[in-house]
């Protein structure tokens, strides 16, 4: 079995995907003879041709509504947006189009396409290429978001995402494309959308956290009884692995970088308010990024969640 970083476990994704399926195609800024602006897409222009993995123009909106227009009609398209900033340019077509068509055609029509985009704080870029505004796309019945945490879960969720008969945001944490390898076997296999994983077991505190910030908090926990859950996808949420767990460990800890306010955190944390809160031995905490704009490279090592902060946070929980 190889090791891969991300963006290799991905390009294989899509590889295997347009080979497997005719019906797949690729669009987006620079996808094709560029390979994309981190590679992602590098060498599937040459394998797969010009039809199939298509340069767009510079228009977010465009791109979206191309493929919400693609997928209505039978293809599998995979838009790339280069960075999640950037994406709010194409939120109508998303919100209004993508998430509705279904109910919309009273079932004569779906949306089977993925939006794939680099997203979250840490590589120092200017602003809007480092947002981490998930929660706003959870808010959008009809539409599945996706956040892998390693090649490995990239490459089946990938995988499971094209297949999926309604519309994917695809979140990939733009610190882990190549900060982290692990084997990623060639040939088919998915992981199901909307199942998290035990990313490691405990028995005194729950630890959710997602995308890059997963990494820092499987740091952060050494040491502790934690029990570490991956959600993989954050809509629609798994809120069977996590309150099995918040009922076995009575505490609770959410991690991520997005601003406090409104963040997805805020939602985990009513759900096990309403769900379980017989279960819990003290208050629950999040850590999270502050609710400022995501800073220049200088202030972004503050801006965000640090293995202190959690530990904190932790130290603080532990002690009810």
């Amino acid at each position: 079995m190889t090791q891969l970083n991300m963006v290799q476990a991905i390009n294989l994704a899509l590889r295997e995907e347009m080979a497997r399926d005719d019906r797949v195609v690729l669009l987006g800024e620079d996808v094709g003879r560029d390979g994309g602006v981190f590679r992602v897409t590098e060498g599937l222009f040459e394998e797969f041709g010009p039809e199939r993995v298509i340069d767009t123009p510079l228009s977010e909106s465009a791109i979206v509504g191309a493929a919400v227009g693609m997928a209505a009609y039978g293809l599998r398209p995979v838009a790339e947006i280069q960075f999640l900033g950037f994406i709010y340019a194409a939120f109508d077509q998303l919100f209004t189009h993508a998430a509705r068509i279904r109910t919309r055609s009273r079932g004569r029509f779906t949306a089977p396409l993925v939006v794939r985009t680099p997203y979250g704080a840490g590589i120092k870029a200017p602003e809007l290429h480092e947002e981490s505004t998930e929660a706003f796309f959870c808010h959008m019945p009809g539409v599945k978001v996706v956040v892998p945490s390693g090649p490995y879960n990239a490459k089946g969720l990938l995988m499971a995402a094209i297949r999926d008969p309604d519309p994917v945001l695809f979140l990939e944490p733009t610190r882990l494309y190549r900060m982290v390898k692990e084997e990623v076997p060639e040939g088919e296999y998915t992981l199901p959308l909307g199942k998290a994983r035990i990313a490691r077991p405990g028995g005194a505190v729950t630890v959710v956290a997602w995308g890059s910030m997963l990494q820092r908090v499987m740091k952060a926990v050494e040491g502790y009884d934690a029990e570490v859950i991956d959600p993989m996808t954050l809509s629609p949420f798994d809120g069977e692995t996590l309150l099995d767990s918040v009922k076995k460990t009575g505490r609770l800890v959410v991690v991520h970088e997005a601003p406090l306010t409104c963040g997805l955190g805020a939602e985990i944390a009513a759900t096990v308010a309403q769900e379980a809160i017989l279960h819990l031995r003290g208050p629950i905490i999040r850590v999270a990024g502050p609710d400022v704009p995501v800073p220049l490279a200088k202030l972004i090592d503050h801006y965000l969640p640090s293995p202190e902060r959690i530990r904190a946070a932790l130290d603080e929980v532990l002690q009810y």
